[in-house]
């Protein structure tokens, strides 16, 4: 039997109206939540779950972990390989190359195992091979670092970056480039809804030159931003460096490379989503730029080679040793099949973004609609930072989680009990925000602090409505005044430390 404070939440949630259809609708075991689950479905909300279902049957046959284990909101990129070629296909190995940059686009070979997934990854990310080189890196940190370390700062003297969030990547990028006499400067953004502060990057661009950098979306607010941004930075003579690792499956067809021609641009891919999110990151440098701008530099670390895994077989009987050596060597030479890239095209572009963009704004809706049943003033139990419901925003939210007295829960205590539940969340710190006059109190309330910390979720084509229910209802229990001190004494009761963060 559901408490009371479940039931109530439900029922505000359950209003939500505009943009978002009611993914209720198609869900037949959360139907009592529904306030208007008696109504005939319209013609849309019927078109709306039988495109899903498409995505739903896709999940069950090659991902059924992620229906018996862990709600995954805590990554974000592109997943190569489904669960169920865990026992099939073999995957890749990752073999570092002390190569630099400039060197790898001058004489850098590749293998025909390399070369097809290459293929396969810029077929997918709509990338030209006939305009871009395509490079291997560790991460997304290697891939700014080798940068960085090879562009002529000498002469085109600013590192202009356009982040809402703190990130290491980030951090090593900045760091390597004021080493090498950069001056960095980084876009404003307005509170609480972390747009741009537009005509103070206006005049960053016009004024000056160098290398700028730009996310399509941010990974941990879901902000999008304008296009508008490229062309205004290469009008002045800027390199723009595209960061494409927050966008979803298939969004690279949105965006028309041939109109606005970045000069770099990085992506990220991970392995099995819900599984094992090691991989790897791209980094995508035009042809007609490469050798000409980029230099050699010391950097020797981050360039990688995908090759296939060892093929470890057993000798029947005795073997000679040099026979044993060619078994632990021999590689297999298979075609590594990407499952995942492969889903994502069937699905398309306009299901995905339709399915992603009802999912986020639903849980945007039900997470601001919590509201503290005890408090006079009606005290919210979330605070959503950066897009609210919308059209057009990314399949991230950053929130924070508030008690009954207006006093916010700590994003690191909130993770923990998330991860408790089977639910795994991020945490990001948000900064480079600007404070008006109105919000003169939250000024002075952070001004010592380098940023604000909070909880991201972010969802993907394989995430459904049952996980982000099991998310809501998760901060829902929020709304019990007493619900963090029953964690602590559920845990004593049985035995287990507690952990204080």
């Amino acid at each position: 039997m559901q408490s009371p404070w479940i039931r109530e939440a439900s029922k505000a949630c359950c209003s939500s109206s505009g943009c978002c259809p009611n993914p209720f609708l198609g869900f037949p075991h959360y139907v009592e939540a529904s306030s208007s689950s008696s109504k005939p479905q319209s013609a849309a909300a019927s078109r709306y779950q039988f495109e899903t279902d498409e995505a739903d049957k896709i999940r069950a046959s090659e991902y059924p972990h992620l229906d018996s284990s862990v709600a995954c909101f805590d990554y974000i990129g592109h997943g190569l390989f489904s669960y169920s070629q865990l026992q099939g296909s073999p995957f890749f190995d990752i073999c570092c190359k002390s190569i630099n940059l400039n060197s790898q686009l001058l004489y850098g070979e590749e293998t025909e195992f390399q070369s097809g997934i290459k293929k396969r990854i810029m077929s997918f990310m709509n990338v030209s091979e006939t305009d871009y080189t395509m490079v291997f890196t560790a991460n997304q940190a290697s891939a700014f670092k080798l940068l960085v370390e090879s562009y002529p700062f000498g002469s085109n003297q600013n590192l202009l970056t356009v982040y809402d969030y703190q990130s290491e990547a980030i951090d090593v990028m900045i760091e390597r480039a004021k080493k090498r006499g950069a001056n960095c400067m980084s876009a404003c953004f307005s509170w609480p809804n972390l747009k741009i502060q537009t005509e103070k990057l206006r005049k960053k661009i016009i004024k000056k030159r160098g290398l700028f950098v730009i996310p399509l979306q941010s990974k941990v607010t879901g902000s999008r931003y304008s296009y508008t941004w490229l062309s205004l930075a290469q009008e002045n003579g800027w390199h723009v460096l595209l960061d494409a690792t927050a966008l979803g499956a298939k969004e690279m067809e949105t965006l028309g490379l041939s109109l606005f021609d970045p000069d770099f641009l990085i992506c990220s891919f991970f392995k099995v989503f819900g599984e094992n999110p090691s991989g790897f990151c791209c980094l995508f440098i035009k042809k007609s730029i490469g050798s000409s701008v980029l230099k050699g530099s010391t950097t020797n670390v981050g360039i990688v080679s995908l090759v296939p895994p060892l093929k470890l077989e057993a000798p029947k009987g005795k073997a000679p040793l040099h026979e044993i050596e060619e078994i632990i060597d021999s590689r297999t030479s298979n075609t590594l099949q990407c499952k995942a890239l492969d889903h994502a095209d069937s699905l398309g572009l306009v299901l995905i973004s339709s399915r992603t963009r009802s999912l986020i704004n639903w849980l945007v809706n039900a997470l601001m609609s919590l509201q503290h049943p005890h408090s006079e003033t009606g005290i919210p139990a979330v605070k959503i930072y950066g897009p609210k419901v919308m059209f057009d925003r990314g399949p991230a939210v950053a929130f924070n989680v508030f008690d009954w007295k207006g006093e916010r829960i700590d994003p690191a205590l909130v993770q923990k009990l998330a991860d408790r539940n089977n639910i795994s969340l991020s945490i990001g710190c948000l900064q480079h925000i600007w404070f008006s006059d109105k919000h003169e109190e939250m000024k002075e309330k952070d001004k010592f602090q380098p940023g604000i910390d909070v909880v991201t979720a972010a969802i993907g084509y394989l995430t459904n409505f049952e996980d982000i229910y099991r998310l809501w209802v998760f901060v829902s229990r929020f709304l019990d005044a007493d619900f963090l001190d029953k964690e602590k004494w559920r845990y004593k009761a049985l035995n287990q430390r507690t952990i204080e963060i």
